[in-house]
């Protein structure tokens, strides 16, 4: 299947993710010990387990939601590696909330060939969409 196609089926994964379902997406990820998931529910970790524990957790906070616009800022595909820089727009209801709320995800994610199939291997996300002018660094941290 080209690269093309297995995005759009990312895409269409995470739209059932932010309604709560993750069966689609654990599909779409390496079960090797070298995947690495960092999103905004913890800490980066390694290897199948832990990442479909970590997907576990973080979908079981999501429900009702959507996530159906994605905004491509990188994009570098090679015969066995893929690498993509998106703003991801979703809105759900998150951690128990009754209201829907949206929010941005700037994710980076690393695609790898394996046996002919693409699968993630790296999917960074986190919140920061828009400039902190006090940001953590500050003068004499650096």
């Amino acid at each position: 299947m080209d690269f093309d196609a297995v995005l759009a089926q990312y895409h269409d994964a995470l739209d059932a993710f932010a309604k709560g379902d993750a069966r689609d997406i654990k599909r779409l990820y390496s079960h090797r010990d070298d995947v690495v998931l960092a999103n905004p529910f913890g800490p980066a970790v390694q290897g199948w387990a832990h990442a479909e524990a970590r997907l576990d957790f973080a979908v079981a906070r999501f429900r009702d939601g959507e996530c159906s616009s994605y905004d491509s800022l990188f994009r570098l595909v090679s015969d066995d590696m893929a690498v993509l820089h998106e703003l991801e727009h979703w809105k759900a209801k998150v951690s128990g909330r009754s209201i829907s709320t949206p929010f941005v995800l700037r994710v980076t994610t690393v695609f790898r060939r394996e046996d002919g199939t693409w699968l993630v291997v790296l999917r960074h996300a986190d919140p920061i969409s828009s400039v902190d002018e006090n940001g953590p660094l500050r003068a004499g941290t650096a």
